[in-house]
């Protein structure tokens, strides 16, 4: 949609051809964007062959679990030039890889790539409300490209070639805010959101740092930017998570309830591995990591992390 107000010509798949044709019939994605058109430069497209032959750059907009069976899809259809940007954040389930070796795995690294990132509702994006957000690529044509392409004073765009830095800030902003929404569930207040946020971005940083990011990515829109928009506000599928588990739900219970992925539920045993591989300590996403997935309360976890000894802050 933000493609199509810049004049840009879309072609509009998705892996439930039902829900395609409804699109087409609609004019807008009815179930998640009431109200908001698609535009007429959208044409939603059943076939995915279809849409492919006859674009000139492919957009990834799919959640980090199904990233490696999407661009399975699309590499054979894929001509030279056509160049790949994903709009996806996180870590691909049990190999904890980031969006980018994933796609190197599939792609290889001869094909100009790119991620698109950074704090950006969808239902405000598409009421063409302001937002920014960060196009990296180690390709800075197809950074250029992609910015212009996206960017028009209300939609900004920034670049950067940090795209380590980037996949890791949208992956672990979701774990974090999943701590938050446990401790604003439990009462805790205003005092401890901004500690958890915070510390959140210590970890952030730290675990950016080890992987090869760069620390002004993690203060810039993929970073902090991010993290305070999927902390503070219940359109966050994974504050939502939290605020549910505070409130005694289980993690299926609460999925249900949501009824799209939240994807910190899936990467915070990934960032957790990670982080335990390369000694990076993260208190915080550990905590989250036991309630999601070892049967912790909130609480205990939250009486758990005040237990820790006072330390230098940049530690």
């Amino acid at each position: 949609m933000q493609l199509a107000r810049n004049g840009v010509e879309v072609r509009l798949w998705g892996r439930d051809a039902a829900a395609i044709r409804a699109m087409a019939r609609r004019g807008e994605n009815h179930p998640y964007l009431p109200g908001c058109p698609l535009g007429a430069n959208v044409h939603p497209e059943a076939s995915l062959t279809a849409a492919v032959t006859v674009a000139a750059d492919v957009l990834v907009a799919v959640p980090s679990h199904a990233l490696r069976d999407c661009l399975q899809a699309l590499q054979p259809l894929l001509q030279p030039a056509q160049r790949v940007i994903w709009a996806t954040k996180g870590l691909e389930p049990d190999t904890a890889l980031l969006p980018d070796q994933v796609a190197a795995a599939v792609l290889g690294t001869a094909r100009p790539v790119a991620v698109l990132s950074g704090p950006s509702f969808a239902g405000e994006v598409g009421r063409g409300l302001p937002s920014a957000v960060t196009i990296a690529s180690r390709d800075a044509a197809f950074a250029h490209d992609m910015a212009a392409a996206f960017h028009d004073g209300i939609f900004r765009v920034y670049t950067t070639t940090d795209i380590i830095g980037v996949g890791v800030g949208g992956a672990v902003k979701n774990v974090i805010a999943i701590a938050v929404g446990m401790a604003d569930g439990l009462g805790y207040g205003a005092n401890t959101r901004a500690l958890l946020i915070t510390r959140g971005l210590s970890e952030m940083m730290r675990l950016g740092a080890e992987l090869g990011g760069e620390r002004a990515t993690f203060t810039g829109m993929a970073g902090l930017g991010d993290l305070l928009l999927t902390c503070s506000d219940d359109q966050s599928r994974n504050r939502r998570m939290g605020l549910a588990l505070a409130a005694g739900r289980s993690v299926a219970q609460a999925g249900a309830e949501i009824r799209q992925v939240v994807e910190g539920v899936r990467v915070a045993p990934e960032v957790a591995r990670i982080a335990a591989d390369r000694a990076v300590d993260m208190p915080i996403t550990t905590q989250v990591c036991r309630v999601l997935h070892d049967g912790r309360t909130p609480a205990a976890a939250a009486n758990e992390l005040a237990g820790r000894p006072s330390r230098p802050e940049q530690d």
